[in-house]
């Protein structure tokens, strides 16, 4: 599978990882699990979590290129999960001005979203991916038998965006996993992977900047779901639980504001629980807190609060100056006391 974009086009191979030549970048988790493949290569470690993708941590990496000898003919490897691959890829966009990366998913979220489309970035205490760059990689490999080895909870998470894909764009996909949750070593796991890159690939091809508002509709959930990983300092809830909320609670906004159709909301939050995904939360009571969170997202434009909201299963637009009574008062509703 192949993507075009403003530089060329990358591939995207679907095999067992084979390690190129370069400077791998992972966190402590990966090394332990993965010893004898990273003992072979240069390698950088970092702390897991979302802590590591800030400023801080991109200052500290890039610091370390210099120490080892990383020039501009170098490659960097993003060899982990979505902050691995987000913070890396920042990182190859500035690092003496761009050099190549690849990136070598080992998560599910990272393997059907994080990893293809070129978006790089870090956080800030403002907000996630504040700061950062459209720079695609020049080579994705996915292989699905590293998820064999990956937690339960950071499975669900991958799942959540599974969901998501399902919804936005291919209401088969969330029709049989609506009849049949999406287990850890599923026989369909490998197909469905495919299937949501292939969507992925697609959008980002004809919206590439972000420009056109096709690529927003990638954004269903994290409206609501980044606002809530941001006022629990993103020690709570996996990306994924979080999305998971965004997205039942984004639904009803939906059908509040007339725009989605009636019984949406239930069929999503019938979804996300079959899967084991949390769709209320304590911290939806702090209106105040998300609100203010949500002006701040990329997709808002003069701090009116926007959302990629579903018009029915398979159809998502993004849709602008949201009335802030309405959220505040669907986030009341699927606050859980």
């Amino acid at each position: 599978m192949n993507i075009i974009h403003s530089r060329g086009q990358y591939s995207i191979h679907f095999q067992s990882a084979q390690l190129p030549e370069g400077v791998i970048v992972t966190d402590s988790n990966i090394q332990n699990a993965c010893k004898e493949v990273l003992q072979k290569h240069e390698t950088i470690i970092l702390e897991p979590g979302e802590h590591s993708k800030s400023i801080s941590s991109y200052g500290e990496l890039c610091q370390a290129l210099v120490r080892i000898g990383v020039t501009r003919k170098s490659t960097l490897i993003a060899f982990g999960g979505g902050v691995i691959g987000d913070l890396v890829g920042f990182t190859a966009a500035t690092y003496m001005r761009g050099i190549n990366y690849i990136q070598v998913p080992t998560t599910l979220l990272a393997q059907i979203d994080s990893s293809v489309g070129g978006k790089t970035g870090v956080d800030l205490p403002e907000g996630k991916n504040l700061v950062g760059a459209f720079y695609p990689p020049s080579e994705v490999q996915i292989d699905v038998a590293l998820l064999d080895s990956l937690p339960h909870r950071q499975f669900q998470s991958g799942v959540a965006e599974i969901l998501k894909t399902g919804l936005i764009q291919s209401p088969s996909l969330a029709a049989s996993l609506l009849k049949t949750p999406l287990v850890p070593q599923d026989h369909r796991l490998a197909k469905i992977v495919h299937e949501c890159v292939g969507i992925k690939a697609r959008i980002v091809q004809e919206d590439e900047f972000e420009t056109l508002g096709l690529r927003a509709q990638l954004n269903f959930g994290h409206t609501i779901g980044h606002a809530i990983e941001q006022v629990t300092k993103y020690s709570k809830y996996t990306h994924g639980e979080a999305i998971a909320i965004g997205m039942v609670v984004e639904s009803r906004i939906g059908e509040r504001l007339g725009f989605s159709v009636k019984g949406l909301t239930e069929s999503v939050e019938f979804l996300m629980s079959g899967h084991g995904l949390p769709t209320k939360a304590v911290e939806l009571i702090e209106a105040k807190s998300l609100v203010s969170a949500m002006r701040k997202d990329k997709k808002s434009i003069g701090g009116e609060l926007s959302m990629s909201l579903l018009q029915s299963i398979g159809r998502c637009e993004l849709v602008g100056n949201i009335d802030e009574g309405v959220v505040t008062e669907v986030l009341h509703e699927f606050a859980k006391v």
